[in-house]
């Protein structure tokens, strides 16, 4: 099984999530109002400016079999190299 982390700008939201529907991925969480420092943030934490929301970014997690995963990055690259976004793949397996 693999776990894909995105993180990119709240306003991509649903161009994200419709990159995912249409690959029919089983299922995503998503946390909405995340902040934190990237590479070209120094060492401050970036913050969203709570009144209009704007600078907050959105994670999305999605949990699939690899035979997805191509599908997954031809939907969303496009999607990630226009906007701003990143994208992390990595092994999962369940706890129990």
């Amino acid at each position: 099984m693999k776990r894909l982390d995105l993180i990119f700008s709240e306003r991509e939201l649903s161009q994200v999530l419709e990159a995912l529907n249409a690959c029919n991925v089983p299922g995503y969480s998503v946390m909405k109002h995340v902040t934190g420092r990237g590479a070209s943030a120094g060492s401050a934490v970036s913050e969203d400016m709570e009144f209009t929301g704007l600078g907050a970014n959105a994670h999305v997690i999605v949990f699939c079999n690899e035979n997805l995963i191509d599908q997954i990055r031809e939907k969303i690259n496009p999607v990630l190299n226009y906007y701003g976004g990143v994208a992390y793949l990595s092994e999962a397996s369940p706890l129990n």
